[in-house]
């Protein structure tokens, strides 16, 4: 069995990991960790060429520290028993998530959820909803404190 968790910095993704680690899972079940690193939305650059090595600086430590997020999940999950493997990859988490996946695969996708809803959830998107929506595989979306419930036989 593949499952690939996406990751992000925020505690939802916390309780993701929490979930997977506490979980039983078939022998030989390998967890995939993604964190998505989204497109630059800037045009800045075509016009400020020192801006735009900034910005490249900028993004080099966003990739890093995801890197970062990914190695530690990636621990957590080994510590626990789980075969794991993490790599951060470039492109709106959405669609990001979702082509892993399906290069991967993967029989279960696992995401937190922020738990946006109204118009903050229709400004802000939903990475948890569109991969709901869309996703070839199956999907667990774990809500904050519900890792509290998951237990490991």
């Amino acid at each position: 069995m593949k499952v690939l968790i996406g990751v992000d910095e925020s505690p939802f993704s916390n309780a993701a990991i929490e979930f997977v680690q506490k979980m039983s899972w078939p022998a030989e079940t390998r967890m995939i960790v993604v964190s998505s690193l989204a497109p630059e939305v800037s045009s800045f650059g075509a016009y400020e060429p020192a801006a735009a090595v900034k910005a490249a600086g900028v993004r080099e430590r966003i990739r890093e520290l995801q890197g970062d997020l990914v190695e530690r999940s990636q621990k957590t999950l080994r510590d626990a028993g789980l075969q794991a493997e993490g790599r951060v990859i470039d492109g709106d988490p959405r669609e990001a998530l979702l082509e892993e996946a399906r290069r991967e695969s993967a029989d279960l996708i696992v995401v937190g959820s922020h738990g946006r809803t109204g118009l903050e959830k229709l400004l802000m998107g939903s990475v948890a909803s569109h991969i709901v929506a869309h996703a070839a595989c199956s999907v667990l979306v774990v809500r904050r404190g519900m890792s509290k419930g998951a237990g490991r036989s």
